[in-house]
């Protein structure tokens, strides 16, 4: 997938933080050589604008999700940032379509999720453990088709794959999920997950007003 020019998936952009739409298929950051992604291209556009090298990321999106993220400009935005992600005043809500309808119109899930970075997927342990940590999410139903559903999430906590693992485990996997949907993998219907981090609030780090973003999703979504 073609990235769009930097401008373009920009939401908002002051002194102290930048707000923006992340394509799927594009990685925030990578370690691979000659493998575009977000952090970098941001940092490109920064440094081409004259304005000082710094970038901090506050919070990740999976390479094939989509939506909104914020960085921080200056150490000053990004203390105050990651101490909102951390007391959980930074709100963020997800738009997904997931396989079959929910029997609960609307829910909350909580769970202890085990990480594997060998295999890098995440599962649900019913038995909490030194290495699991705690994923909580709320969800409810905004439209059902006749077998699917499309979901509003909001994320109460921020585990690894914590939407795609929780859903899949409650019955109701995402659709074009090849991780953890057995049926994506067949079909190869998406090419992309159909998630989309849709709506972010919080606290303006330098002038204490609240922001709101709210996006669409792209395209990618079977229903919406």
């Amino acid at each position: 997938m073609k990235t769009p020019p930097i401008p373009q998936i920009i939401l908002h952009e002051d002194p102290h933080i930048l707000i923006c739409h992340k394509p799927p298929g594009l990685p925030v950051q990578s370690k691979k050589i000659n493998t575009p992604d977000l952090e970098s291209s941001l940092l490109t556009y920064l440094i081409s604008k004259g304005e000082p090298p710094y970038l901090a990321v506050i919070h990740r999106l999976d390479q094939p999700v989509e939506g909104i993220l914020v960085f921080a400009k200056n150490k000053a935005a990004a203390k105050d940032l990651n101490a909102q992600v951390q007391n959980g005043s930074m709100e963020k809500y997800y738009l997904a379509a997931v396989s079959g309808i929910p029997t609960k119109k609307e829910s909350r899930l909580e769970n202890e999720l085990i990480k594997d970075a060998k295999t890098n997927t995440s599962r649900v342990t019913k038995q909490k453990t030194p290495q699991s940590k705690k994923a909580i999410l709320e969800y409810r139903v905004l439209k059902e088709a006749e077998d699917c559903s499309l979901l509003e999430i909001h994320l109460l906590t921020g585990r690894h794959h914590q939407i795609r693992v929780q859903m899949a485990y409650a019955g109701h996997p995402l659709l074009g999920d090849t991780k953890y949907n057995p049926q994506a993998g067949k079909e190869k219907e998406w090419q992309y997950i159909a998630l989309c981090a849709y709506k972010l609030s919080f606290t303006h780090p330098k002038t204490k007003k609240k922001m709101e973003f709210q996006v669409k999703p792209s395209g990618n979504f079977p229903i919406v």
